[in-house]
């Protein structure tokens, strides 16, 4: 996700420091003097030609921009980090303001996410499942003798017993009320049926919400249910549930409620109980990290009560991979679960899941997740405890996962890296243009004021800049070249000259006002001749080096 952010975050090329040529550790009172000066220059009623007005008003427009963010405190910490891209993610405005770098980082990812699940989910916001159930325990518990007397007998034989559909969708309604709307179809063993509910949700503050169900299926009957969640503290919060079930057999009630509280930063600790059909007391302890995610819960209830534990370690790579375990006993049995999971795509998780168990045998769980909609298949293989089909299990599907990632992961995702890079280029000099033509128009309206400032520093024998070329400087046998990657920037440096001198920061000089970028992604220099109490000075600078002249070491004869 990180290197996703970096990519989009490169091309915004705008620097609000080189705009305003101040330092990033500028006080608020070189800010604030740098804005006022750029305002006298490029204010719009200093015009009069309607088309230096409006180009006044452009430029305007932006230095006023970059003195807003900079000038605020919470503003300019997310800018530094993230760029102008930062501060166009909703949601900065409900941010604690007193954040440390990290904090902020993690901030916009997360603001990020959201925004991108916004635009796949609009307003919909659907979710869905699909589960495909596998038998293919006729690969190891087949009898030979059986399938010798049946025609194709030697083929092992791999059906589907069970599926199950399920899709939901939300309609925001007002400010505080959305409608959900959900159906599910499920068969197992040539038998099936569904249902739909319709759910009903109300914020009521901040604190808290309720919502009311109803439902209908072809099997249980109508349902009607409630569900209420409220913040009791700023540590715990609580969810109380309760539901009548219309059924042939007659009403059947349940209710539920959980209290759930904050241990430490990264601890959460649950105690539910259920009453109805499946009565049971469980509690619970997770504690997820950066690096990983442990989960205890202890079960007492009719009919199953159990015991689980599970760990997993998270990867702090691109891909987010996670290897995960488990183990979970009661009076069912113990099964043992063991897996991976990875990112295959921006919004696409893959995982895997090896379950051994005492009775239930041994099954392969395959899942993937894209935004917002699941698919699972479970592929029950043998119901005996079989090594080879744990061994099966575990190798199989991390052969062909590494045969299809680098058959088909990997030159898709380099396709796509291309065509990424070659829209950037295409993007990058259309930029350029536009930059191009915002330079050439910060010239035409400093003209006046240069004349003004070349007239002060000749009666007083201050600088004179002569000439000034900003880009890629080449060799002697490369003129051609070289004129084709630079630009004149005299003008624009003589009117930032002040008192006799003029000061440039560390930032890249493409920013500057009357600047542009010659060169995209290429070493640049700046290289002036100026004149200072009649006497000639030369300069080389690199780009991103901060400059102050005059200086004597830049006198041409004693270079000489």
């Amino acid at each position: 996700m990180a290197a996703a952010l970096d990519d989009e975050l490169e091309l915004d090329n705008q620097d609000y420091y080189s705009l305003l040529n101040v330092r990033k550790e500028a006080t608020q009172d070189e800010l604030k003097a740098s804005y006022r000066r750029l305002c006298m220059l490029y204010h719009p009623d200093k015009h009069r030609d309607p088309e230096l007005k409006s180009q006044a008003e452009q430029l305007f427009n932006q230095v006023h921009q970059a003195y807003e963010v900079l000038s605020d405190p919470q503003s300019r910490a997310i800018y530094d980090i993230f760029g102008k891209k930062g501060l166009e993610v909703e949601g900065w405005e409900i941010v604690e303001r007193k954040r440390t770098p990290v904090e902020i980082r993690e901030e916009y990812e997360r603001l990020q996410r959201e925004r991108e699940e916004r635009r796949l989910q609009q307003r919909t916001n659907p979710k869905g499942t699909i589960s495909v159930g596998v038998d293919a325990t006729d690969l190891f518990d087949r009898y030979d003798e059986d399938f010798e007397e049946m025609p194709g007998g030697g083929f092992p034989h791999i059906e589907i017993t069970r599926m199950h559909i399920s899709q939901s969708i939300e309609a925001p309604l007002t400010n505080s009320d959305t409608a959900m709307l959900s159906g599910s179809l499920s068969t197992h063993n040539g038998n099936g049926g569904g249902n739909i509910n319709m759910t009903v949700r109300r914020v009521t503050s901040a604190k808290g919400w309720g919502e009311l169900e109803f439902g209908a299926g072809d099997i249980l009957g109508p349902l009607f249910g409630m569900k209420v969640f409220r913040n009791l503290t700023p540590r715990c919060f609580l969810t109380a549930q309760c539901g009548m079930q219309f059924s042939p057999r007659g009403v059947r009630p349940s209710c539920s409620l959980m209290t759930a509280r904050h241990l430490d930063q990264n601890t959460m600790g649950y105690l539910q109980w259920r009453w109805g059909p499946h009565s049971s007391m469980t509690t619970s302890v997770v504690r997820d990290t950066k690096t990983s995610h442990f989960t205890l819960a202890l079960q007492l209830g009719v009919p199953h009560s159990y015991l689980m534990m599970s760990y997993q370690y998270k990867f702090q790579d691109e891909d987010q991979t996670k290897i995960k375990g488990s183990i979970k006993t009661g009076w069912f049995g113990t099964v043992v679960e063991y897996g991976a999971e990875r990112k295959i795509s921006r919004h696409s998780v893959l995982a895997a899941t090896v379950s051994v168990g005492v009775p239930q045998g041994v099954t392969l769980k395959i899942r993937l997740a894209r935004a917002n909609q699941t698919y699972l298949f479970p592929v029950h293989l043998t119901d005996q405890l079989l090594p080879s089909a744990v061994f099966y299990a575990t190798v199989g599907p991390l052969l062909v996962y590494m045969a299809i990632h680098r058959l088909v992961i990997i030159p898709y995702t380099c396709s796509q890296k291309q065509q990424d890079l070659e829209l950037q280029r295409k993007s990058s000099e259309v930029d350029m243009v536009k930059k191009k033509q915002e330079a050439e128009s910060a010239v035409l309206l400093m003209q006046e004021s240069v004349r003004r400032i070349i007239e002060g520093e000749e009666s007083k024998m201050g600088l004179i800049i002569l000439n000034a070329w900003y880009g890629k400087f080449v060799t002697d046998n490369s003129a051609r070249q070289e004129r084709a990657q630079v630009i004149d920037v005299t003008v624009p440096l003589q009117c930032l000259v002040k008192d006799s001198k003029l000061i440039l920061t560390e930032a890249s000089k493409a920013g500057l006002p009357g600047f542009y970028d010659p060169c995209v992604g290429e070493d640049k220099s700046l290289k002036l001749l100026y004149q200072f109490r009649g006497v000639m000075h030369q300069v080389l600078s690199a780009d991103t080096e901060a400059l102050r002249i005059p200086k004597q070491s830049h006198r041409i004869d004693a270079e000489a």
